[in-house]
């Protein structure tokens, strides 16, 4: 599956780029299928930050998947490289459920128009159904259709979420 999701942020380029970075736990509460997030390691190296943060989501799982899902499954890793030098960031997700069935990684790039910052997200979500541990064969297949198809209803309102609470929480601290 690829991911491709735009967002524009009437906002300079730098800003949006910072505030997307080191503000995450400030842009929590327009989140709504986030939890939490937990900060686990910083580096900053010239232009380069080098970062991971511990994601927990929620929100709405539909009845019947509940039956599948658990907490961990709803968690995941973020590894992030983020360039000044040409406004970029470079990711890298590891699930907590089903770690070597999913392969989930892009690149973000932080483009201006004018006064708009435009926020090009896009990776690739590959879910492989025979690393799919505890589930019987013939169940493998259908189970990594369902994971990629509750994966693909969230990645992109997620990330949606995220442009537009970039977008108001600027307008909030910046007035």
């Amino acid at each position: 599956m690829n991911i491709s999701v735009d967002a524009h942020i009437p906002f300079p380029r730098s800003l949006v780029f910072a505030t997307y970075r080191d503000k995450l736990q400030e842009l929590l509460p327009y989140m709504d299928n986030v939890h939490h997030i937990e900060p686990k390691t910083y580096q900053r190296e010239d232009q380069r930050v080098i970062c991971t943060n511990e994601w927990h989501g929620g929100g709405d799982i539909p009845t019947i998947a509940k039956a599948f899902i658990d907490e961990q499954m709803l968690s995941w890793t973020e590894h992030n490289i983020w360039n000044e030098a040409d406004f970029s960031l470079e990711w890298r997700i590891t699930t907590h459920a089903f770690t070597e069935a999913v392969s989930c990684s892009g690149k973000n790039l932080f483009r201006e128009q004018g006064d708009t910052t435009i926020v090009e997200n896009r990776g690739e979500l590959i879910i492989y159904p025979r690393k799919i541990d505890g589930i019987p064969d013939f169940l493998r297949s259908q189970v990594a259709g369902f994971v990629e198809e509750l994966l693909s209803q969230k990645i992109g309102p997620n990330l949606t979420q995220m442009g537009v609470g970039v977008r108001r929480y600027l307008e909030k601290t910046t007035a």
